[in-house]
């Protein structure tokens, strides 16, 4: 199994979490990279066995410092383990006030992906418009993280894009995310924690990691009809495809 999204450079002893979740039978991770030094962080933890990187600078970081360091971001983009750019992408919910910015630095790392023709992990949200129309014309793989905005999700299934779940899919108040869930082509799904952060309801409160994959793979079966364990392998077979993962 695998966790397509999570922080490990925000999870206290990772070698230790990597660990646990090799004992749940997640045997790889994509780890993400925010910004610069995280970024870093995120290259230095592929050490570890079955750890690659998405390195990027998030729309959070829109107008301020680290978004004019896309130059230092390309140059760790050669990293043979670092297999995507992004997180990346557009958040209006928390930076309505810079939307001009957020887009800029949006634009910059979509033609760094067609650039080095990597992948590019999208982060949007409550920005569904100026989403769709900055990845109209982009033709890379694209991988909607932690997918909740079902307002994208006929324009994303046209243009091929995969749709990553997580921990909030559990949640008993997400039926429209389970239902977009079942809405996906099998061959476009994937599975992420995002840890530390969106924790699974059967952990929930606790602080997420790889390990709880597994309950995200378990609710997306539930939701689609699927056995857990078909469902889990044609997601890692996904991931494969998606990240050129070897």
């Amino acid at each position: 199994m695998i966790d397509t999204h999570a922080h490990l450079d925000a999870l206290e002893e990772p070698s230790e979490v990597l660990a646990r979740a090799r004992t749940a039978g997640v045997n790889r991770v994509l780890t993400i990279g925010t910004g610069i030094e995280s970024c870093r962080r995120a290259l230095a933890l592929t050490g570890h066995e079955g750890v690659y990187a998405a390195l990027g600078i998030d729309p959070h970081q829109a107008g301020t410092g680290e978004a004019a360091r896309v130059d230092e971001l390309r140059e760790l983009l050669d990293d043979p383990k670092a297999v995507a750019v992004g997180e990346a992408g557009l958040d209006y919910h928390y930076g309505a006030d810079r939307k001009g910015e957020q887009r800029r630095l949006f634009e910059a790392q979509l033609a760094l992906a067609a650039e080095l023709e990597l992948p590019i992990v999208v982060h949007t949200r409550a920005a569904n418009a100026d989403t769709g129309a900055l990845l109209r014309e982009h033709e890379g793989t694209v991988v909607m993280h932690c997918f909740s905005e079902a307002g994208l999700l006929p324009h994303g299934l046209e243009r091929g894009w995969y749709f990553s779940f997580a921990g909030n899919v559990t949640y008993p108040k997400a039926e429209e995310l389970r239902e977009a869930a079942a809405a996906v082509p099998a061959h476009r799904l994937l599975a992420e924690t995002d840890s530390p952060y969106l924790a699974p309801q059967p952990v929930r409160g606790r602080t997420n990691e790889p390990a709880h994959v597994v309950y995200t793979v378990a609710a997306l079966a539930a939701a689609r009809g699927d056995d857990v364990g078909e469902l889990a392998a044609r997601i890692e077979a996904n991931a494969a495809a998606a990240f050129r993962l070897p």
